[in-house]
């Protein structure tokens, strides 16, 4: 059975009326803003906690880890459940979870009560990524997954972006104690978003979707491949957003100024996002992660050296950022073709279970920073992106991209989609 076209969704009696697929990615994004938020908050205050709370470096970066595998690693079984039973419960509730429990860090007396809050909220952050990335690439639509992807990332990298300096803002004039307040525009927006996206199963696929068994069964293959990819670029960007604050606290600079780094870092990588969307529908998408995922490397290396000291610092930063996500649309959009009945699950394949990996990694470089120091042990890192280019210019990967090879491992689930270049 083929899956709904766009004319039938917009027709539906839950839809009401004409919902295009832009305007669907458009709701999302904004939602994915008002998520990614929350979702980098925790960042910049890690030097305050730490001073707060009496914590080292390694458990410093165990809450970053802590929040960033909670947010990631359940996107797999949340992606399951969207395709089965619906998206929009999960597009509408995850950012409220996600905004209220983050938004209660400064209420935490001790290390295991602050750890229990942004786990919680990690796990409202992954039910909303693979239903808003399904509801945004739209497989059913044909040409145009990919920009209509970096669209959605490029909202979540706005959010992610402004998050920093409003929580460093935020902490200065009222305190950690005063942070609840910040819940209060998820809050808001969720009526909004839930009467914007259609309800109940009327934008997922009529075709069976695939059991985690048969989803799981590919990572033997292409989508093991896509998920290594995205684990290495996962690990080598929160490795910078973890230790970079915390490198320029080393060295003296202000907390603003570790704010200012990130900002600089995540608000680049909104425009990486565009620029991989864009490419990602246009390009070899192999040729064009082994690329990218080349060039992280030098531009990382530079910019943790440089980042702390002036504007050529931020500018060093913007370009890592800008290439290290540059990545992620063609990662998704590839996946999803993949397993086109089950967009949502391997969506959290390649974006939750794989953030999840990369950022426990992060967990070893955090123990070499306390051995070594935090700049060492950052620059020990990053070279990993290599093995991402090695990995995206693998054979099976090619087959994969050109439709041959239709065996268990390595053949697409579900109902034939056209190439985006055909």
């Amino acid at each position: 059975m083929q899956p709904p076209t766009a004319q039938a969704l917009a027709t539906t009696p839950t839809g009401g009326s004409s919902r295009s697929a832009l305007g669907l990615a458009l709701v999302v994004a904004c939602a994915h803003m008002i998520n990614d938020v929350y979702a980098s908050f925790v960042l910049p205050l890690l030097p305050r906690i730490m001073g707060e709370l009496g914590l080292s470096i390694a458990l410093a970066a165990t809450l970053a880890v802590a929040f960033s595998i909670a947010s990631s690693l359940p996107q797999p079984l949340f992606g399951y459940l969207s395709d089965r039973f619906g998206r929009r419960t999960f597009a509408v509730l995850g950012p409220v979870v996600g905004g209220v429990f983050v938004s209660l860090l400064g209420w935490a007396p001790g290390f295991w009560t602050l750890t229990a809050l942004l786990v919680v909220g990690g796990i409202g952050s992954a039910a909303f990524h693979p239903p808003g990335a399904s509801y945004a690439v739209r497989l059913s639509e044909g040409r145009g997954g990919g920009v209509r992807y970096s669209l959605f990332a490029f909202f979540g990298s706005v959010g992610f972006a402004i998050g920093p300096v409003l929580a460093v803002a935020l902490v200065q004039s009222r305190g950690l104690e005063g942070m609840w307040i910040a819940m209060l525009p998820a809050l808001a927006c969720a009526p909004l978003v839930f009467l914007a996206l259609p309800a109940g199963r009327a934008d997922v696929s009529t075709a069976r979707p695939p059991t985690p068994r048969e989803v799981l069964g590919q990572l033997r293959g292409p989508l093991g491949l896509l998920f290594g990819v995205s684990a290495v670029m996962a690990f080598v960007q929160r490795v910078f957003l973890t230790m970079e604050p915390i490198i320029v606290a080393e060295l003296g600079g202000s907390e603003a100024r570790g704010a200012l780094v990130l900002t600089a870092y995540l608000g680049a990588q909104s425009f990486g996002t565009i620029l991989g969307g864009v490419l990602a529908d246009r390009v070899d998408r192999r040729r064009l992660l082994a690329h990218l995922c080349f060039w992280t490397v030098p531009t990382h290396l530079i910019a943790v050296v440089v980042a702390p000291h002036g504007a050529v610092g931020l500018v060093a930063a913007a370009v890592a950022g800008i290439l290290g996500m540059a990545t992620l649309p063609a990662v998704v959009v590839m996946a999803q073709e993949l397993v086109p009945s089950g967009t949502g699950f391997s969506s959290g394949i390649v974006m939750g279970l794989a953030w999840a990996t990369g950022s426990a990694g992060v967990l070893v470089t955090g123990v070499g920073a306390d051995l070594v120091g935090a700049v060492p042990a950052t620059l020990a890192s990053v070279p990993l992106a290599l093995l991402g280019a090695a990995l995206a210019l693998h054979p099976s990967l090619a087959r994969a991209e050109s439709g041959e090879g239709g065996d268990e491992a390595s053949g697409p689930i579900g109902p034939a989609v056209p190439a985006l270049g055909d």
